[in-house]
């Protein structure tokens, strides 16, 4: 059992940064992947980015890699997301997510076996 703790969401303006953190707890963090997807009022829930287990390998989604940044920290079984130049399209639900089965990356929603109650990002115009 993993346990995923959001956390770093809020109202911001367009072109503001915020970052994002999950807390993992509950099975060896540097073990597997992260992710972070989002979910906008109305649509289905979408990839962002994703981290290896040991945070050498990065994907992106494309639409986000140059405003995005993931890391993480094994020490701290932290996930973060680093978002700049938001814009007001970037508003919705953040969540991240374990893959348990992988230490490579992962941007299928069906691989997830944990998610995190997700933090909710609103970028007013």
């Amino acid at each position: 059992q993993v346990q995923l703790v959001e956390s770093g969401g809020g109202l911001v303006q367009a072109g503001d940064s915020l970052r994002l953190s999950c807390a993992a707890s509950g099975r060896t963090f540097s073990n597997y992947a992260m992710a972070w997807f989002r979910q906008a009022p109305g649509k289905d829930r979408e990839f962002v980015a994703a981290i290896s287990s040991s945070g050498f390998n990065k994907y992106y989604a494309n639409s986000m890699k140059d405003r995005f940044t993931i890391s993480r920290d094994n020490a701290k079984n932290t996930v973060y997301l680093q978002m700049n130049s938001l814009k007001f399209e970037d508003t919705a639900v953040y969540y991240c997510a374990a893959d348990l089965k992988t230490r490579g990356v992962t941007a299928t929603p069906e691989d997830i076996d944990y998610w995190g109650q997700g933090t909710q990002v609103t970028v007013s115009s």
